[in-house]
């Protein structure tokens, strides 16, 4: 076999398994922050998610640089890739600023499934109880009125919360 093509399979190999030990070393700790802050599981697995996606762009990136690929190539690519994901998300700037939202809530806010919240705003100034927080959504139990809504995780990071009650 060619000594050229055998260094390629050896350094893609490599990345391969650096890219699962990342990902093996990522679980435990995301695992243990969900433990030690009494986060939800169902929550860990939106963060792994969105980890992994990042994980694979770069070991995509990498393995492209090692095959022989120019820079250029893989620039006109990623740059064709982004402009079409750049006028998707355009129209729906807000699924990328929730998801952003979601992320940032998991590691940084204090509420958790079960409390009670308000959301201190002119427009937003419900009391309610949470039932369930997505990738895009915060759903709270409004006792007032027997009711059900989803709030856009964007509005819980930009606005006052006040955490009322805990579970």
């Amino acid at each position: 076999m060619n000594k050229l093509f055998l260094q390629k399979s050896f350094l893609v190999l490599s990345i391969l398994v650096i890219l699962m030990i990342v990902i093996y070393i990522t679980k435990k700790i995301i695992k243990s922050y969900v433990i030690k802050n009494s986060i939800e599981p169902h929550r860990r697995k939106l963060i792994l998610n969105l980890s992994y996606i990042f994980y694979y762009f770069i070991s995509s990136f990498f393995i492209f640089i090692i095959l022989g690929y120019e820079l250029k190539e893989i620039g006109v690519f990623a740059s064709s890739i982004l402009a079409v994901l750049g006028v998707g998300f355009f129209a729906q700037w807000s699924i990328l600023s929730n998801l952003t939202a979601s992320v940032i809530l998991f590691f940084y806010h204090p509420m958790r499934i079960g409390d009670t919240i308000r959301i201190m705003d002119k427009e937003y100034d419900f009391i309610g109880e949470i039932k369930n927080i997505t990738g895009l959504y915060v759903f709270l139990y409004i006792e007032e009125g027997n009711r059900e809504i989803t709030i856009p995780n964007t509005t819980i990071l930009y606005k006052g919360i006040e955490l009322v009650k805990r579970r």
